[in-house]
């Protein structure tokens, strides 16, 4: 595993990936916004799936304070629009089939599950200003309440 290079208060790397409904998106072309990043294991399973519903749910709001959202996993580009279109999602996700941004972010970790160790992708959420700051970071997320939490931050209750 590489070391994380994002830190609270300093730059985020630049990086591009490629997004729903064909394209690449790069960090850099979201300057003067905020960006909320979180980072999910798979498309379609029950967490992921309540925790985009959740960001969906909130995502005119998160506009209102001029933040856009997006999520990355590990899924291919088309199995990411079979969930917008499943689920009506409001926002671009990312593909990182390679793993290079995850690990960037320090969220491709070992984890276990019936005692077995496998590389996966821990549930993460990055806030970025508007100049491209890390701002504030949840890892390890719970999903039920969480985006009422990142608004919150948004909103600059940090």
């Amino acid at each position: 595993m590489s070391e994380i290079q994002v830190k609270i208060g300093q730059p985020v790397p630049e990086f591009k990936l490629p997004a729903s409904g064909g394209g690449e998106i790069s960090l850099s072309q979201f300057r003067g916004q905020k960006v909320v990043i979180y980072f999910y294991p798979k498309n379609m399973t029950p967490a992921c799936t309540q925790e985009a519903c959740d960001f969906r749910d909130l995502s005119s709001v998160f506009a209102e304070h001029n933040t856009v959202v997006f999520g990355i996993s590990g899924d291919t580009v088309t199995s990411h629009d079979k969930f917008i279109m499943k689920k009506e999602l409001t926002f671009p996700l990312l593909s990182d089939v390679d793993h290079e941004v995850c690990r960037m972010f320090g969220v491709w970790q070992i984890k276990k599950l019936y005692g077995r160790e496998y590389e996966g992708i821990v549930r993460s959420t990055f806030l970025i200003d508007e100049e491209g700051r890390l701002l504030r970071e949840w890892r390890g997320v719970r999903v039920k309440g969480h985006t009422d939490e990142v608004l919150e931050a948004v909103k600059g209750g940090i």
